[in-house]
């Protein structure tokens, strides 16, 4: 019994964290994240495409939704490969649709759900009756 709760505990990895909003808050969430996936042994293969999507979705937190915010990981391995799923729950929505933000250049944003469109395997939103959950899975072979 004990070798099987150590080969399960080997195999999944679980980390949660608030996502502040203020300045910064995503590149230092996006260095916690790195130390996290190579401790857990992530595939190299997903490492950079996940802290990218991490950054994307923090960012999107920050920017456009109102706190609290929180990032789940969780790491599941298999036989040679595994799966990243990355979650970030907020509030909802800070502004109504269509708003503009005060003081940030259109042509400096939003292009991250596209980038994680291209980089998750799998990827969606849930509203939910705490807020919205934007999740991404990428899956290493």
């Amino acid at each position: 019994m004990a070798a099987q709760l150590n080969t399960l505990l080997r195999a999944a990895c679980e980390h949660v964290c608030p996502v502040p909003p203020v300045a910064g808050a995503a590149s230092a969430i996006r260095r916690r994240v790195a130390a996290l996936l190579a401790e857990w042994r992530v595939c190299p293969g997903i490492v950079e495409d996940s802290l990218l999507v991490v950054s994307e979705l923090v960012t999107n937190s920050i920017i456009h939704a109102r706190p609290p915010a929180e990032l789940r990981l969780s790491w599941a391995r298999g036989a040679g490969d595994g799966v990243l799923r990355i979650e970030v729950t907020d509030a909802g929505p800070a502004r109504p649709a269509g708003q503009p933000l005060a003081g940030i250049d259109p042509d400096e944003h939003g292009r991250g759900e596209a980038i994680v469109h291209a980089l998750a395997t799998h990827h969606g939103t849930r509203v939910h009756s705490g807020g919205v959950t934007r999740w991404a899975e990428l899956a290493a072979v």
